[in-house]
């Protein structure tokens, strides 16, 4: 079973072919950050028009390095949703027109589920685990029950951690991209100077606040005047510390209602942009370790925006024959617990 798998959701333009064995016969990536850096920040229409410039060019590129011809696929699958709407249309209907032209299935994927499921894509991981999803847009932890079946156990009641990180990045000065900037900058500061908030820290549950501590952030960095690169490296180890403290304890809650619910499983996944994140991996291995569960996160390349864990949810759905019509709509917001109440004061993407 082969799989073509298309990501447009951001501000990457994305094509891969994975079969079944867990083999990426072939990925491409194409990263906007030269046409996003003046922004600071990711425009959605500049996004949108790159992905309908290059997206054609990589599915090419990325059929010819593995020897492909369309007919040798099995299926096309395309983010369907959650991301910027312009983006998402290019690639699903790409993936339509892909689809219509092979006679071949469609698979609309959900981005969440392409990050949920990548775990299983580097290793036989069986169902049910726990994944804490941390990206730029999104902070959740669910209890992943089989490919599209999840029970949401915590989620972000204001800002994404991702995002935290990539304004806390702007206010110190750091570049763009604010996450990985600002990893590299807290690598020489010292996280005891600065005493900072932890939102959220031991109460009931396992949802997240990150907006307080922003706002301390910048409170702090105000205060501060002048800032120089120590200061810099400081105020970068000690929210990077603080964040590492609230996801630790945020998901030893998950991990607690988790085993009420599925008594023996002992698996923690780490999904999304930030999961590329050492400090923050090394804090949760540990946090794992203390529960009697073992971490498992895929490589940094397959956290970040990629084709190849479209295509391998792709592969999931198609082996359960859960294709979709050609007349699937794309979604700016698609939540991968439907039931799950809003959280409260939540202006983010469920």
């Amino acid at each position: 079973m082969l799989v073509l798998g298309l990501e447009t959701s951001c501000d990457e333009t994305a094509a891969a072919l994975v079969d079944d064995d867990r083999r990426i016969r072939a990925e491409t990536i194409l990263s906007q950050l030269d046409e996003h850096r003046p922004y600071q920040g990711v425009v959605p229409e500049i996004a949108a028009r790159a992905h309908i410039e290059h997206l054609d060019r990589l599915i090419a590129a990325t059929m010819r390095e593995a020897g492909i011809g369309f007919d040798q696929l099995d299926g096309i699958a395309a983010t369907a949703g959650p991301g910027l709407i312009g983006g998402v249309i290019v690639g699903l209907m790409t993936g339509k027109a892909i689809a219509a032209v092979t006679g071949k299935p469609l698979l609309a994927i959900n981005h969440l589920e392409g990050h949920a499921l990548s775990a299983r894509l580097i290793e036989d991981l069986p169902f049910p685990y726990l994944v804490l999803l941390v990206s730029g847009g999104h902070c959740q932890l669910l209890a992943v029950e089989g490919v599209g079946s999840y029970h949401r156990l915590g989620t972000t009641i204001d800002d994404a951690v991702g995002e935290a990180f990539d304004k806390v990045a702007k206010l110190l000065g750091l570049g763009y991209p604010g996450g990985p900037a600002l990893e590299q900058a807290a690598k020489a500061g010292d996280a005891r100077r600065f005493s900072l908030p932890r939102p959220m820290l031991g109460r009931p549950g396992a949802d997240f606040s990150f907006s307080g501590l922003k706002t301390a952030v910048r409170h702090l960095v105000t205060q501060s005047g002048q800032l120089g690169d120590a200061d810099r490296a400081d105020i970068a180890a000690s929210f990077q510390a603080a964040v590492a403290d609230v996801l630790a304890d945020r998901t030893r809650h998950a991990i607690a209602l988790f085993r009420s619910r599925h008594p023996g499983a002992n698996r923690l996944v780490v999904a999304g942009g930030v999961a590329a994140n050492a400090s923050l991996r090394a804090r949760l291995a540990a946090v794992a370790g203390s529960e009697g569960f073992r971490l498992v996160a895929p490589p940094p390349r397959l956290c970040t925006d990629n084709g190849a864990m479209i295509a391998w949810a792709g592969v999931e759905r198609l082996r359960l024959g859960l294709t979709d019509p050609l007349d699937v709509v794309p979604k700016a917001r698609w939540p991968l617990d439907p039931a799950a109440p809003p959280a409260a004061f939540a202006g983010v993407k469920a």
